[in-house]
Protein backbone atom coordinates (compact mmCIF):
# COMPACT_ATOMS: atom_id res chain seq x y z
CA UNK A 1 0.00 0.00 0.00
CA UNK A 2 1.00 3.54 -0.98
CA UNK A 3 2.20 5.72 2.24
CA UNK A 4 -0.01 8.47 3.13
CA UNK A 5 1.39 11.87 2.82
CA UNK A 6 1.97 14.34 6.13
CA UNK A 7 -1.25 16.19 5.75
CA UNK A 8 -0.43 20.31 6.42
CA UNK A 9 -2.49 23.33 6.81
CA UNK A 10 -1.47 25.91 4.31
CA UNK A 11 -0.77 28.87 6.10
CA UNK A 12 -2.64 31.52 6.33
CA UNK A 13 -0.57 34.90 5.67
CA UNK A 14 -0.09 37.34 8.30
CA UNK A 15 -0.48 40.83 8.09
CA UNK A 16 3.06 42.93 9.16
CA UNK A 17 2.96 45.20 11.98
CA UNK A 18 2.24 48.36 10.24
CA UNK A 19 -0.82 46.60 8.72
CA UNK A 20 -2.35 45.91 12.34
CA UNK A 21 -4.61 48.40 13.40
CA UNK A 22 -4.87 49.46 16.77
CA UNK A 23 -8.55 48.25 18.09
CA UNK A 24 -10.09 48.19 21.97
CA UNK A 25 -7.24 46.84 24.64
CA UNK A 26 -9.87 43.55 25.07
CA UNK A 27 -11.09 43.12 21.61
CA UNK A 28 -9.79 40.02 19.27
CA UNK A 29 -6.24 40.77 17.60
CA UNK A 30 -6.59 41.72 14.26
CA UNK A 31 -3.73 39.53 13.46
CA UNK A 32 -5.76 36.72 13.91
CA UNK A 33 -3.98 34.77 16.71
CA UNK A 34 -6.89 34.80 18.94
CA UNK A 35 -5.11 36.77 21.23
CA UNK A 36 -6.58 40.14 22.92
CA UNK A 37 -5.62 42.66 21.66
CA UNK A 38 -3.49 44.17 24.74
CA UNK A 39 -1.60 40.60 25.34
CA UNK A 40 -0.44 40.58 21.13
CA UNK A 41 0.38 43.23 19.02
CA UNK A 42 -1.22 45.94 21.58
CA UNK A 43 1.75 44.81 24.07
CA UNK A 44 4.39 46.65 22.15
CA UNK A 45 2.34 49.29 21.27
CA UNK A 46 1.11 50.10 25.23
CA UNK A 47 5.14 49.92 26.12
CA UNK A 48 6.22 52.72 23.35
CA UNK A 49 3.61 54.87 24.63
CA UNK A 50 4.78 54.27 28.61
CA UNK A 51 8.16 53.77 28.24
CA UNK A 52 10.13 56.54 29.92
CA UNK A 53 12.08 58.64 27.90
CA UNK A 54 15.05 60.10 30.30
CA UNK A 55 16.01 63.46 27.87
CA UNK A 56 12.99 64.53 26.29
CA UNK A 57 14.15 67.75 25.43
CA UNK A 58 17.18 66.13 24.23
CA UNK A 59 18.34 67.88 20.53
CA UNK A 60 16.14 71.01 20.97
CA UNK A 61 17.44 74.48 20.87
CA UNK A 62 17.89 75.28 24.41
CA UNK A 63 17.19 71.83 26.29
CA UNK A 64 19.04 73.01 29.35
CA UNK A 65 16.22 76.25 29.61
CA UNK A 66 12.94 73.35 28.48
CA UNK A 67 14.27 71.91 31.57
CA UNK A 68 14.20 75.22 33.88
CA UNK A 69 10.91 75.90 32.06
CA UNK A 70 9.27 72.96 32.75
CA UNK A 71 10.62 72.51 36.49
CA UNK A 72 11.72 75.60 38.12
CA UNK A 73 10.24 78.99 36.61
CA UNK A 74 7.00 79.97 37.56
CA UNK A 75 5.87 82.14 34.84
CA UNK A 76 8.13 82.71 31.30
CA UNK A 77 7.23 82.35 27.43
CA UNK A 78 9.02 81.81 24.37
CA UNK A 79 8.04 82.16 20.82
CA UNK A 80 8.51 79.22 18.95
CA UNK A 81 9.34 78.63 15.34
CA UNK A 82 7.99 75.83 13.52
CA UNK A 83 9.52 73.91 11.17
CA UNK A 84 7.78 75.43 7.53
CA UNK A 85 6.60 78.06 9.09
CA UNK A 86 2.71 78.96 10.78
CA UNK A 87 0.14 77.81 9.23
CA UNK A 88 -2.53 80.02 7.74
CA UNK A 89 -4.64 81.55 10.22
CA UNK A 90 -1.92 80.88 13.29
CA UNK A 91 -0.26 84.59 13.82
CA UNK A 92 1.79 83.10 16.37
CA UNK A 93 3.23 80.10 18.74
CA UNK A 94 4.08 80.78 21.95
CA UNK A 95 5.39 78.02 24.82
CA UNK A 96 4.38 78.98 28.51
CA UNK A 97 5.13 77.49 31.29
CA UNK A 98 1.32 77.28 32.51
CA UNK A 99 -1.58 78.42 31.38
CA UNK A 100 -4.79 79.08 32.78
CA UNK A 101 -6.97 75.95 34.48
CA UNK A 102 -3.83 74.22 33.68
CA UNK A 103 -5.33 73.80 29.77
CA UNK A 104 -2.29 71.91 28.04
CA UNK A 105 -2.92 74.16 25.34
CA UNK A 106 -5.47 77.20 23.99
CA UNK A 107 -6.39 78.60 20.70
CA UNK A 108 -6.86 82.10 21.46
CA UNK A 109 -9.39 84.93 19.34
CA UNK A 110 -6.68 85.75 17.17
CA UNK A 111 -6.07 82.41 16.60
CA UNK A 112 -2.68 82.43 18.08
CA UNK A 113 -1.80 79.33 19.91
CA UNK A 114 -0.08 79.19 23.79
CA UNK A 115 1.51 75.64 24.58
CA UNK A 116 1.49 74.98 27.78
CA UNK A 117 4.74 73.07 29.49
CA UNK A 118 3.91 72.32 33.28
CA UNK A 119 1.27 69.76 32.58
CA UNK A 120 1.50 66.14 33.60
CA UNK A 121 1.93 63.88 30.73
CA UNK A 122 -0.16 60.71 30.05
CA UNK A 123 2.55 58.81 28.27
CA UNK A 124 6.59 58.52 28.74
CA UNK A 125 7.89 60.99 26.32
CA UNK A 126 7.00 64.59 27.27
CA UNK A 127 8.37 65.65 23.62
CA UNK A 128 5.65 63.71 22.31
CA UNK A 129 2.79 64.47 24.40
CA UNK A 130 3.23 68.06 23.16
CA UNK A 131 3.91 67.73 19.93
CA UNK A 132 0.40 66.09 19.84
CA UNK A 133 -1.39 68.73 22.12
CA UNK A 134 0.60 71.59 19.81
CA UNK A 135 -1.08 69.65 16.46
CA UNK A 136 -4.35 69.84 17.70
CA UNK A 137 -4.11 73.05 18.98
CA UNK A 138 -3.29 74.33 15.45
CA UNK A 139 -6.29 72.59 14.23
CA UNK A 140 -8.75 73.66 17.03
CA UNK A 141 -11.18 76.41 16.51
CA UNK A 142 -10.42 80.10 17.97
CA UNK A 143 -11.20 80.30 21.57
CA UNK A 144 -10.69 76.94 22.52
CA UNK A 145 -8.37 74.69 25.12
CA UNK A 146 -7.52 72.13 23.77
CA UNK A 147 -8.07 69.12 26.62
CA UNK A 148 -5.15 66.33 27.66
CA UNK A 149 -5.09 63.08 25.80
CA UNK A 150 -2.35 59.99 25.22
CA UNK A 151 -0.54 60.67 22.51
CA UNK A 152 -0.42 57.90 19.61
CA UNK A 153 3.02 56.05 19.64
CA UNK A 154 4.05 56.63 16.51
CA UNK A 155 3.22 60.20 16.57
CA UNK A 156 6.08 62.93 16.09
CA UNK A 157 8.05 64.91 18.70
CA UNK A 158 8.58 68.36 19.33
CA UNK A 159 12.05 68.04 17.96
CA UNK A 160 10.09 66.90 14.26
CA UNK A 161 7.51 70.25 14.69
CA UNK A 162 10.10 72.73 15.62
CA UNK A 163 12.72 74.82 13.21
CA UNK A 164 16.03 73.04 14.28
CA UNK A 165 17.65 76.49 13.50
CA UNK A 166 15.38 78.46 15.17
CA UNK A 167 16.14 80.23 18.35
CA UNK A 168 14.63 79.28 21.61
CA UNK A 169 15.03 82.64 24.47
CA UNK A 170 12.53 82.50 27.47
CA UNK A 171 10.95 85.23 28.49
CA UNK A 172 10.64 85.52 32.25
CA UNK A 173 7.58 87.66 33.88
CA UNK A 174 6.85 88.52 37.49
CA UNK A 175 3.52 87.15 36.67
CA UNK A 176 1.17 85.43 34.83
CA UNK A 177 -0.38 88.38 32.47
CA UNK A 178 0.56 86.83 29.29
CA UNK A 179 -2.58 84.82 30.03
CA UNK A 180 -4.86 87.26 28.62
CA UNK A 181 -4.75 90.04 25.91
CA UNK A 182 -5.42 92.80 27.90
CA UNK A 183 -4.77 92.26 31.47
CA UNK A 184 -6.45 95.67 33.09
CA UNK A 185 -9.61 95.09 31.52
CA UNK A 186 -9.91 91.66 32.26
CA UNK A 187 -13.23 90.11 33.45
CA UNK A 188 -13.30 89.89 37.85
CA UNK A 189 -13.36 85.67 37.77
CA UNK A 190 -10.47 86.11 35.40
CA UNK A 191 -8.66 89.06 37.74
CA UNK A 192 -8.91 87.11 40.71
CA UNK A 193 -7.36 83.93 39.21
CA UNK A 194 -4.67 86.03 37.95
CA UNK A 195 -4.24 87.64 41.49
CA UNK A 196 -3.78 84.19 43.02
CA UNK A 197 -1.78 83.14 40.45
CA UNK A 198 0.35 85.54 41.10
CA UNK A 199 0.68 85.51 44.73
CA UNK A 200 2.36 82.17 44.51
CA UNK A 201 4.91 83.09 41.88
CA UNK A 202 8.50 82.94 43.01
CA UNK A 203 10.95 85.80 41.89
CA UNK A 204 12.64 84.77 39.24
CA UNK A 205 15.03 85.72 36.89
CA UNK A 206 17.02 84.10 33.70
CA UNK A 207 21.40 85.09 34.23
CA UNK A 208 22.44 86.41 31.00
CA UNK A 209 25.56 85.61 31.01
CA UNK A 210 25.53 82.17 31.18
CA UNK A 211 23.21 79.23 29.88
CA UNK A 212 20.05 78.18 31.88
CA UNK A 213 21.22 79.96 34.95
CA UNK A 214 17.97 80.74 36.87
CA UNK A 215 18.56 83.10 40.26
CA UNK A 216 15.09 83.13 42.46
CA UNK A 217 14.23 84.71 45.54
CA UNK A 218 12.48 83.00 48.75
CA UNK A 219 11.47 84.19 52.59
CA UNK A 220 14.74 83.20 54.21
CA UNK A 221 17.67 83.09 51.17
CA UNK A 222 17.66 83.28 47.14
CA UNK A 223 19.15 80.74 45.23
CA UNK A 224 20.83 80.23 41.71
CA UNK A 225 19.37 77.25 39.67
CA UNK A 226 21.49 75.81 37.01
CA UNK A 227 21.03 73.75 34.50
CA UNK A 228 24.19 72.37 32.88
CA UNK A 229 23.92 70.39 29.58
CA UNK A 230 27.51 67.34 30.99
CA UNK A 231 27.35 63.73 31.26
CA UNK A 232 26.28 63.41 34.98
CA UNK A 233 29.28 61.37 35.99
CA UNK A 234 31.53 63.74 34.16
CA UNK A 235 29.56 67.11 36.28
CA UNK A 236 29.75 65.26 39.72
CA UNK A 237 33.56 64.53 39.54
CA UNK A 238 33.92 68.45 38.26
CA UNK A 239 31.85 69.82 41.03
CA UNK A 240 33.88 68.00 43.44
CA UNK A 241 37.03 68.85 42.30
CA UNK A 242 36.27 72.55 42.79
CA UNK A 243 34.29 71.97 45.97
CA UNK A 244 37.65 70.23 47.73
CA UNK A 245 39.35 72.95 47.02
CA UNK A 246 37.13 75.66 47.91
CA UNK A 247 36.70 76.87 44.92
CA UNK A 248 32.31 76.18 44.15
CA UNK A 249 30.85 79.19 45.93
CA UNK A 250 29.84 82.14 44.03
CA UNK A 251 31.11 84.59 46.12
CA UNK A 252 30.98 85.17 49.98
CA UNK A 253 28.51 83.84 51.58
CA UNK A 254 27.14 81.50 48.81
CA UNK A 255 27.15 78.23 48.72
CA UNK A 256 26.91 74.88 46.77
CA UNK A 257 24.70 72.83 48.77
CA UNK A 258 23.53 69.79 46.42
CA UNK A 259 21.84 69.70 42.84
CA UNK A 260 19.02 68.02 41.27
CA UNK A 261 18.60 65.50 38.28
CA UNK A 262 15.57 66.32 35.83
CA UNK A 263 14.83 65.12 32.45
CA UNK A 264 18.29 63.86 32.24
CA UNK A 265 20.13 67.37 32.97
CA UNK A 266 22.03 67.79 36.35
CA UNK A 267 20.87 71.36 37.96
CA UNK A 268 23.39 72.47 40.68
CA UNK A 269 21.85 74.47 42.83
CA UNK A 270 23.60 77.29 45.22
CA UNK A 271 22.25 79.49 48.60
CA UNK A 272 22.58 82.68 48.29
CA UNK A 273 21.90 85.73 50.86
CA UNK A 274 19.17 87.71 50.52
CA UNK A 275 20.69 90.45 49.90
CA UNK A 276 22.21 88.71 46.72
CA UNK A 277 20.58 89.91 43.57
CA UNK A 278 20.69 88.12 39.77
CA UNK A 279 22.89 91.27 38.45
CA UNK A 280 25.58 90.23 41.45
CA UNK A 281 26.04 86.81 40.82
CA UNK A 282 26.55 87.71 36.90
CA UNK A 283 30.13 87.88 37.36
CA UNK A 284 30.76 85.30 39.66
CA UNK A 285 28.80 82.78 37.38
CA UNK A 286 30.36 83.50 34.36
CA UNK A 287 34.08 83.01 36.69
CA UNK A 288 32.29 79.50 37.63
CA UNK A 289 31.75 78.95 34.39
CA UNK A 290 35.26 78.68 33.42
CA UNK A 291 36.92 77.19 36.60
CA UNK A 292 34.46 73.74 35.37
CA UNK A 293 35.38 73.86 32.22
CA UNK A 294 38.63 73.35 33.26
CA UNK A 295 37.88 70.74 36.04
CA UNK A 296 35.75 69.05 33.47
CA UNK A 297 38.95 68.45 30.94
CA UNK A 298 40.57 67.19 34.30
CA UNK A 299 41.02 63.29 34.03
CA UNK A 300 43.07 62.96 37.03
CA UNK A 301 42.02 60.50 39.35
CA UNK A 302 39.57 62.15 42.47
CA UNK A 303 42.02 62.45 45.79
CA UNK A 304 40.47 61.17 49.10
CA UNK A 305 39.12 65.16 50.05
CA UNK A 306 37.13 65.00 46.41
CA UNK A 307 36.09 61.83 46.98
CA UNK A 308 34.37 63.18 50.33
CA UNK A 309 33.57 66.13 48.27
CA UNK A 310 31.85 63.99 45.67
CA UNK A 311 30.03 61.76 48.27
CA UNK A 312 28.30 64.49 50.01
CA UNK A 313 27.11 66.34 46.69
CA UNK A 314 25.81 62.56 45.45
CA UNK A 315 23.92 62.58 48.69
CA UNK A 316 22.20 66.02 48.18
CA UNK A 317 20.88 65.07 45.19
CA UNK A 318 16.82 65.62 44.48
CA UNK A 319 15.56 63.76 41.90
CA UNK A 320 12.69 65.92 40.30
CA UNK A 321 11.66 63.62 37.38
Amino acid sequence: MAKKRPQTKAKRPQPNDAEIPVVGAREPCPCGSGRRYKACHGRAAAHAVTELVQRPFEGLAGEGDWVALRELVPAATVELTLAGGLPEGVPSVTLATVLPMAWPALRRDDGSVLLGLQNDTPSGDISRDLADTLKRALEAAPGTPVQARRAPADGPRMQDLLDAEGAFEPVVHSGFEFWVPDPENAAPEVAASLERANAAAIPTVKLTGVDAAYWCETPDKNHLRWVMPHPEEELLDALARLHAAGRSSLGEGTRLVGSFRAHGLTVPVWDLPSAVTADDVEKPAAEFAERLAAALASDAPLTPDERRARGGLTNRQVTLS
